[in-house]
């Protein structure tokens, strides 16, 4: 897949699409998550969703594919689920980024925004700094 652009409308689309297939739709924010997003705000939920998909997704064969992402104990984690960027075979199946390849900065780039989008949906946030808990 070749993703040179971030589309808002684009993300919200493949987050409706997404939350229509009955194994991701179960997945929200538990309320620790919750409180998690309204005490540290977005700012800090995409500084961690950078992080831990550097470490747990980004590379072209991450450590323990498949049984990597926890289900959850933090918002990215829930979102990682919800949204497909769990492993990389959801990764692959779910958005059309291939396996084998560490991810592009692009690539990258898109996944953090497909994450952070879900946690402030979930939030009913739309994009701001915090949640309501």
């Amino acid at each position: 897949m070749s993703i040179t652009c971030i589309d808002p409308a684009t993300i919200d689309a493949r987050l409706a699409a997404i939350g229509r297939q009955p194994f991701r739709a179960r997945f929200h924010l538990r309320p620790p998550e919750r409180e998690f997003v309204a005490q540290r705000g977005m700012a800090v939920v995409r500084a961690h969703a950078r992080d831990l998909i550097a470490r747990r997704l980004a590379p072209a064969w991450p450590v323990k594919d498949g049984k990597q992402t926890p289900w959850g104990g933090h918002p990215v984690f829930r979102a990682q689920h919800a949204t497909g960027t769990c492993c990389r075979s959801c990764l692959q199946r779910t958005h059309g980024i291939r396996k084998g390849h560490d991810l592009t900065p692009a690539e990258f780039d898109y996944v953090i925004t497909v994450v952070c989008r879900w946690v402030a949906l979930e939030c009913g946030a739309d994009q701001s700094a915090h949640c309501e808990a």
